[in-house]
């Protein structure tokens, strides 16, 4: 059983869980449940960067990152850095996050907040929402098509972008549907949690141009941006790179502006 399945069979337990505790009926009646979100494809199409900066307190691969943040100081380091959206992420587990750290930063920012988590249900999608998600990310390697169409579907009915991950062409191939607005390609391979950059350059020909593509994990310099543009990349998701560092929103802005220097 590779770390994906784990992490899997895991969240089914806790989804299972959680609809045990909070009905979708309370979800809905949320105070965020109604809010017109912003909408993060338009944001880095329309940007010269291109980042969206995350909040990682840990990861399978790396154990400690950054156990000290505050969520919130963050968010609004990364919003005066200029960043296009912020990712934070929301599995207990494995990444040290949880669901309340989406409502904190939607609390102190308005940019364009996604939701990193393992998504396999609809009251995922749901409770996204009702904290103040503006945006999805469904992973392909975890779900069939049809999970992946009817969770996106959701999703843009309610009024939330989706950004959907794929690791290699056989995921790619079955995830390309009009209800997404992003497709995201993840350089980490999941199963060795080796990363390469040559799997964005790789699969850059096949998304259709109607997505704005994003390019995920291993991107660090500014280099590696710049050769990623080149490939029709308006997207870069960088976690990691800034979380490990004591003042993320600053790191932020330093590689903004060396990104703009260029």
């Amino acid at each position: 059983m590779n770390i994906l399945d784990k992490i899997v069979a895991d969240k089914k337990k806790e989804v299972d869980l959680k609809k045990g505790l909070i009905p979708t009926t309370q979800l809905e009646k949320s105070v965020l449940f109604n809010r017109t979100g912003a909408s993060l494809s338009t944001a880095l199409r329309n940007s010269q960067s291109g980042i969206i900066a995350e909040h990682k307190r840990r990861s399978p691969s790396k154990q400690t990152i950054n156990q000290s943040t505050n969520v919130g100081m963050v968010a609004k380091g990364y919003e005066n850095a200029g960043v296009c959206g912020m990712s934070v992420l929301t599995d207990i587990k494995y990444f040290g996050g949880s669901i309340e750290d989406l409502l904190l930063a939607r609390a102190c920012v308005t940019m364009p907040l996604l939701r990193k988590e393992f998504m396999i249900d609809e009251y995922q999608v749901l409770e996204a929402k009702a904290h103040g998600a503006d945006v999805i990310l469904l992973i392909a390697a975890v779900l069939s098509q049809k999970e992946i169409k009817s969770l996106s579907e959701l999703a843009k009915s309610l009024g939330m972008d989706v950004l959907l991950e794929v690791h290699n062409e056989a995921e790619l191939q079955k995830s390309i549907m009009p209800s997404l607005d992003m497709l995201g390609v993840n350089n980490r391979n999941l199963k060795t949690f080796e990363v390469s950059l040559e799997t964005s350059k790789e699969l850059a020909t096949q998304i259709p141009d109607d997505f704005v593509k994003v390019s995920e994990s291993g991107i660090s310099s500014v280099a590696a941006i710049n050769e990623l543009k080149q490939y029709g990349y308006q997207g870069f998701l960088i976690g990691e790179n800034f979380m490990k560092t004591e003042n993320p929103g600053q790191s932020a802005l330093d590689f903004i502006n060396a990104l703009q220097n260029v």
